[in-house]
């Protein structure tokens, strides 16, 4: 199956979303702790969590009702229980089944076609690239010569990167106690409660950049359709997201500037700079009309913004 209409120009895109009395993104090496800059206090979500959020959405659009054959062209490749070799594996034997494979070009060439295969199968390896390694010599089908073969697809550069997600201001942590009136063990049965812990932001806002290049979505084949949907995502992907730990999250503005060509008709960062988040209260913000997103110092209110650059 190939993909057609592979976007033909460069994209830019500047996107903000809030959250308010949840955690955005806990942080692993500080007890889950909301991410944050140390020396500047702002909040922090990285580019991984971001994308999640984005196949996750993807998912509820085109639900896989079989794990080891999802249904193509908007499979997800890194989901939860998936086997990764299982996948890379699969695709290098329906590609290369009835070929003989004795020199190094002809190994590349597999690899190649393993590639492509991949990029047709899964939205997010030809969204956002991945790296198609596989381990385990008896799974993976290596040859005990000296001139093994791995089934691999290499690497895959994905057109759409982010950028970590910064708040504009700088954010407080909150530590809530909070009880449970069951208990886990029977060990614990005499208590009257246990214990926890809960770490909220009582509200920020935050903005990310985003890069989509031409060039690199002419090697995966990510198509209109795909950007289309991907823009959908990131209007949408926090509604069907909501969880006690994250509290209130949303989209709150999508600007984005569309380049007449796929190599691009400005620099990125001054683009970026015409978009301005601008306090319209005193004290702390605790919601989103505390700001208000100005483009070239006009209020931007709609959801996505486009602007259309010359060539």
């Amino acid at each position: 199956m190939a993909i057609a209409n592979p976007i033909k120009k460069r994209y830019d895109f500047v996107y903000f979303f809030d959250v308010q009395d949840g955690n955005p993104n806990g942080d692993p090496d500080a007890g889950n702790l909301p991410r944050v800059d140390a020396e500047t206090g702002r909040g922090l979500v990285t580019d991984v969590c971001l994308k999640r959020k984005v196949r996750n959405y993807v998912q509820i659009m085109h639900p896989q009702k079989d794990i080891e054959n999802p249904a193509e062209p908007w499979a997800i490749f890194v989901r939860e229980k998936a086997v990764l070799n299982r996948a890379i594996v699969g695709a290098w034997d329906e590609v290369n089944k009835d070929k003989v494979l004795k020199k190094s070009e002809d190994k590349k060439g597999a690899e190649e076609e393993t590639r492509k295969r991949m990029c047709e199968k899964f939205y997010d390896i030809r969204t956002f690239g991945a790296v198609l390694a596989t381990s385990d010599k008896e799974k993976t089908g290596e040859s005990e010569d000296d001139n093994k073969l791995r089934k691999t697809g290499g690497q895959v550069r994905g057109p759409i990167q982010f950028t970590f997600a910064r708040s504009v201001e700088p954010i407080v942590s909150l530590e809530h106690s909070i009880t449970r009136m069951a208990v886990t063990n029977e060990k614990d049965l005499e208590k009257e409660r246990t214990m926890g812990r809960k770490f909220t932001v009582p509200y920020g806002l935050y903005r990310t950049h985003g890069f989509i290049s031409a060039h690199l979505a002419a090697q995966t084949g990510f198509s209109e359709d795909d950007l289309k949907l991907f823009w959908e995502a990131l209007q949408q992907m926090f509604d069907h997201d909501h969880s006690a730990a994250r509290g209130l999250m949303s989209a709150r503005g999508l600007i984005i500037f569309e380049h007449g060509s796929a190599l691009g008709s400005a620099n990125a960062a001054t683009l970026f700079d015409r978009v301005v988040a601008e306090r319209t209260t005193k004290g702390p913000a605790r919601q989103f009309s505390d700001f208000r997103i100005l483009l070239d110092g006009k209020s931007v209110t709609e959801i996505p913004k486009i602007i259309k650059l010359g060539d």
